[in-house]
């Protein structure tokens, strides 16, 4: 099927209608922060489900019974999903967690005025769209990538759920009172786990013990994540995520770009790059 079949346009970005209905945008759009909140923002396949892991086990100090009896959508919702319109959201003690996949200018009118607490996780481009080539190949509500090469086009126009990877990290970068944002990256997470959740517990005003923190390290290393059915999927049925195709939490590693993509996609990704990132000053973990 094409996007027309299973997307809709909303604030001029990709989002799949199966997850992303009229009301639940609308929903959204109402929606009322507040300033204990924690909100996760990734552009999709860039570690979401990671600190949807590792965020409820700060607040939580190292209590496991959460992550291991409530699936990662129950527990830290995306706002504009279907799920959040019936999940009693605003009945949640605080601090609640919530993710989202949305651009910054994309945000409502609450969030600006609230401020809430911003966990924004970059990865490395080449392998978000490694990632998501995988996944877009197993998952029903999403248009299938076709070959590499034709994916690879859609990816560097935009033409994908959520829009541009550049436009996202762009805007996040440039994001207004940025002392409630917290950046970091993947691969800064699998350098080193236990420094980074160190630095999202203190981001969070969470100190815990270096006992606890090797704790939530533990749990949430790649391998130990994807035995949790509460956090690898397994329990969405096959005929929306078919992990036969390609297991939804597949590695979990930086550089897996270079077992897909030839030079002349490399040098072509490298050229539109360098070009829409020229005039961005952050330093990224994988340049």
């Amino acid at each position: 099927m094409t996007e027309a079949d299973l997307y809709d346009v909303y604030k001029g970005v990709f989002v799949p209608k199966h997850l992303h209905p009229p009301d639940s945008l609308k929903y959204y759009e109402d929606f009322t922060f507040r300033s204990d909140d924690v909100l996760i923002v990734t552009y999709p396949k860039s570690g979401t489900t990671w600190l949807q892991e590792i965020v409820p086990l700060i607040h939580s100090e190292g209590d496991l019974t959460p992550v291991h009896t409530i699936p990662n959508w129950d527990r830290v919702p995306w706002l504009e999903e279907h799920r959040a319109k019936i999940l009693n959201l605003e009945q949640r003690p605080s601090p609640r967690v919530f993710a989202t996949h949305f651009h910054y200018g994309m945000m409502n009118e609450s969030f600006f005025k609230v401020k809430p607490k911003v966990i924004y996780v970059m990865r490395n481009p080449k392998d978000v769209f490694t990632s998501s080539f995988h996944y877009y190949g197993m998952a029903s509500y999403l248009v299938n990538p076709g070959t590499a090469d034709e994916f690879l086009e859609k990816f560097l126009n935009g033409k994908i759920m959520f829009g541009s990877w550049f436009d996202h990290v762009k805007g996040w970068l440039k994001a207004k009172d940025q002392d409630h944002i917290f950046y970091i990256s993947y691969e800064e997470m699998i350098q080193d786990l236990k420094g980074s959740v160190t630095k999202m517990a203190q981001f969070l005003e969470k100190p815990l013990s270096p006992e606890v923190i090797e704790k939530i390290a533990e749990n949430c290393l790649f391998k130990n994540m994807k035995q949790n059915k509460m956090s690898n999927y397994s329990l969405v049925p096959e005929e929306f995520m078919n992990q036969k195709k390609s297991e939804f939490l597949r590695k979990g590693i930086s550089g897996d770009w270079k077992n897909l993509f030839t030079e002349a996609q490399t040098e072509k990704f490298n050229t539109v790059y360098k070009d829409k990132m020229n005039n961005v000053t952050f330093k990224f973990f994988w340049d």
